[in-house]
């Protein structure tokens, strides 16, 4: 948790380098068309979603999987409004500062232009995503999205693929955030196989209160609190600092970490349902609220302590869904606004100051207000909101959160004090250092494209801190989608003594101390940077990573010994996971045993012969042999079809035995009449077993005697059990049959079977006659060539 000396550093500027700086005509829209146009389709984005949004809103629906109740769900409802309107309003000036931006730090890496295509569209591509999930209804969509923004995450965040450091920070987000969403795919399993739908309103409807509900909602809680890098799965938000700046603004405030509050305020109502995981959500966010703020207290690096703060920030988001109700509800959406305003320009700052001094550190920074003053008076006003000073929207998400926590008890009022001293404490520390004071440096012309973005969100907190109806109406309709019901938000300035302008003096004399004693908050913040350093999340991470190689690889290497173990390494898994759901499913009544009679005796028959060639095909040396007895499998099951009244099936499958009977009969006939040198045989080279001269030759026979048919056995039960489960108890769902039976005459067919293969399914068809193709011509190659052994 502690700071890493080599974070931060992407940014320095090529002023304080030998790079000279880059060409003016890098920023401007010339030189950087594909920002431009990514500026341009945010730009139409915010102002579809705006228009939408003020004439009542939007939903629609298309089938996806009828038969699982999968559609494609959207509704640009008021929390979708939110979050839509904040990633591509935010976005279009992120965007317009990535202009200026990534050239200048394309430059001064002495890499060419070009690679801002591999910038820009993941850039574009994340904000579609965040769109699609702020409006998706149903949740399978909400976890591809929620997977969508993670894979564009991890290319955004490693983007200066020469940093190893950005590459280690890009696969430990991507890791966190994608396998705690698997949590949210179970969650949604778990309430579909209960209430029949992935339906989010209708699930709101239909779900009541026990142990599913409760497990559910912890899923879905936990994929969320990953996303937003709340404790103790903060630690990915620190390392993703490596990104480029742009970067850094827009996913950390407006975006990608805001995706998991967007999924605890979408799926509120369900987590009501368990007091349980509303305890949960208290706790966690009073941890992130605390460790956060402290540790954002100690931090010389700039982005580190936005970092730190983001943690802390959305910590507040998450204690209000932890309270729950209608205050609460609108409290967390209006948060969410101001503090995707403030965040993003404060960002921006950090990124503006390193591109004009060299310097990313607190500590080798200051005076800078007197040689860039509108960028002070910008970050000024950003700071502010973000501290909740008067006349900033920032005001008014304190007093509605003061007004929630006031409401829900004395531990939660405390708790807000906290939160807002601490949050005074370190953004004033943050600006103070940046532009009062000593100069530090000499710092270089700030392009004004990395300063008008700022002067506009600063303009935007002021607008809000004055007229709150601008972001009140919006939230508002947010807080309603979350409560299941209508929100209030009236925020209006009030002198007198109400519990929450209390709150706020309070609060703002313990960050007025932390900011004027220094010397008492480092030593706590460095202690706590340590211990995290040392006992943290972290450490676990790391080393359930290394455990994670380490097996990989030896499985791997096993694996690949020859083919016994290839085969095993399918067969084996597959055994034990139908042997683990024998285990744990009841099975009274599921496998029965009927009566044989009339043909059914030939079946018996013919499933006879079946098993006797199978053992003669496991059992025989000659490869004349098992290809026969190969055959006479293929054959007898395609007599078993026509006997249980499937002649098509059987005549399709005659064909396909006849097929690859010539096929391997044709294959085999090109391989060497004698077995390879034993110097040439290797298990890379597909050998089935070690040389004979090989001195442990004979220990790997003995342990293939006992190991190859307990794999067989083991595999064989499980899917004997499997099939036996099955046909004793089938599926009492409708299947397709019926509809393709009477859909054939439409395909100017009479066969069923070749209309379902050629029609029906014909690009799967076509997908499978591709693979063998390719298959055939592969081993073509390789026994021309000599290369199978």
């Amino acid at each position: 948790m502690s700071d890493v000396p080599t974070m931060g550093q992407e940014d320095v500027s090529p002023a304080a380098s030998s790079t000279p700086p880059a060409p003016a005509g890098h920023g401007g829209r010339s030189a950087d068309w594909p920002g431009w146009a990514a500026c341009a389709l945010a730009a139409a984005g915010f102002v579809a979603c705006l228009l939408v949004w003020l004439g009542g809103g939007a939903s629609s629906s298309w089938p996806w999987m009828p038969s699982l109740d999968l559609h494609l769900s959207f509704s640009l409802d008021g929390l979708g409004a939110l979050y839509a309107l904040l990633a591509t309003g935010i976005g279009v000036l992120v965007f317009a500062y990535g202009t200026a931006y990534l050239p200048l730090h394309l430059a001064h890496d002495r890499r060419p232009a070009s690679e801002r295509w591999r910038f820009w569209p993941w850039l574009a591509l994340f904000a579609v995503a965040m769109v699609g999930l702020a409006t998706a209804q149903d949740l399978v969509l909400v976890f591809l999205f929620f997977d969508v923004t993670a894979i564009c995450s991890y290319f955004l965040i490693g983007f200066d693929r020469n940093r190893q450091e950005a590459h280690r920070a890009a696969l430990m987000a991507l890791l966190v955030t994608v396998v705690s969403a698997v949590a949210l795919l179970i969650a949604a399993v778990l309430l579909y196989a209960e209430y029949g739908t992935f339906s989010i309103p209708q699930l709101v409807q239909r779900v009541d209160s026990g142990t599913t509900m409760t497990v559910a909602a912890a899923l879905l809680a936990v994929a969320g609190l990953a996303k937003s890098a709340q404790v103790p799965l903060h630690f990915w938000l620190p390392r993703a600092m490596a990104a480029p700046t742009p970067v850094s603004a827009y996913l950390h405030s407006a975006a990608m970490v805001a995706a998991g509050v967007l999924v605890l305020g979408r799926v509120h109502p369900l987590l009501a349902r368990s007091d349980v995981v509303l305890t949960g959500l208290l706790v966690v966010g009073t941890a992130s609220i605390v460790v956060g703020g402290v540790l954002a207290l100690g931090q010389d690096v700039l982005k580190q302590v936005l970092a730190y703060s983001t943690i802390s920030q959305y910590g507040y988001v998450v204690v209000l869904y932890g309270i729950g109700g209608p205050t609460a509800s609108g409290a967390a959406a209006f948060y969410v606004l101001a503090h995707g305003v403030a965040k993003s320009a404060l960002f921006m700052t950090a990124g503006a100051v390193t591109m004009a001094t060299g310097q990313d550190r607190l500590s080798r920074l200051g005076g800078l207000g007197r040689r860039s003053t509108l960028l002070a008076a910008a970050a000024a006003v950003a700071a502010a909101n973000l501290a909740g000073l008067p006349l900033t929207a920032g005001f008014f998400k304190d007093e509605l959160f003061f007004q929630a926590a006031h409401g829900a008890g004395a531990v939660t009022t405390v708790i807000a004090v906290l939160a807002a001293g601490l949050t005074l404490g370190y953004i004033g520390r943050f600006w103070v250092l940046l532009f009062l004071g000593r100069p530090r440096t000499e710092p270089s012309p700030v392009p004004r494209l990395l300063t008008v973005p700022i002067t506009v969100l600063a303009v935007v907190s002021v607008l809000a801190g004055v007229v709150p109806r601008l972001f009140a109406t919006l939230a508002a309709d947010a807080g309603s989608v979350s409560n299941a019901a209508p929100v209030d938000v009236s925020p209006a300035y009030h002198l007198d003594a109400r519990p929450a302008n209390l709150m706020a003096l309070s609060a703002w004399v313990l960050g007025a101390l932390l900011l004027a004693l220094p010397r008492l908050t480092q030593p706590g913040s460095l202690g706590l940077a340590r211990a995290g350093d040392r006992f943290g999340p972290q450490r676990g991470y790391a080393r359930l990573l290394r455990f994670s190689f380490r097996l990989s690889g030896a499985l791997h290497d096993r694996e690949v010994r020859d083919l016994r173990s290839s085969v095993a390494a399918i067969l084996v898994p597959a055994g034990l996971l139908i042997a683990l759901a024998f285990a744990v499913t009841p099975t009274v009544g599921v496998y029965t045993v009927g009566t044989v009679a009339g043909t059914g005796w030939l079946v018996v028959a013919l499933l006879g012969l079946v098993v006797v060639a199978a053992w003669v095909t496991a059992r025989s040396g000659a490869r004349l042999g098992m290809v026969l007895a190969l055959s006479v499998v293929g054959f007898a099951l395609a007599g078993v079809y026509a006997l249980v009244s499937a002649p098509d099936v059987a005549l399709v499958s005659v064909v396909v035995e006849t097929m690859l009977t010539l096929v391997f009969l044709a294959a085999l006939a090109r391989l060497p009449r004698e077995a390879p040198p034993a110097g040439r045989s290797s298990p890379a080279a597909g050998s089935d077993g070690p040389a004979a001269d090989d001195p442990t030759a004979e220990a790997a026979r003995r342990g293939h005697r006992w190991r190859t048919p307990l794999a067989a056995w083991l595999a064989g039960l499980a899917s004997f059990a499997g099939i036996w489960g099955f046909l004793s108890e089938p599926a009492e769902t409708p299947g397709l049959a019926e509809e393709l039976i009477r859909r054939t005459p439409e395909a100017h067919g009479q066969d069923v079977v070749t209309v379902t293969i050629t029609d029906f399914r014909g690009l799967d068809t076509l997908a499978e006659i591709t693979v063998l193709l390719i298959a055939v011509a592969g081993v073509a190659t390789l026994v021309r060539k000599g290369k199978l052994w």
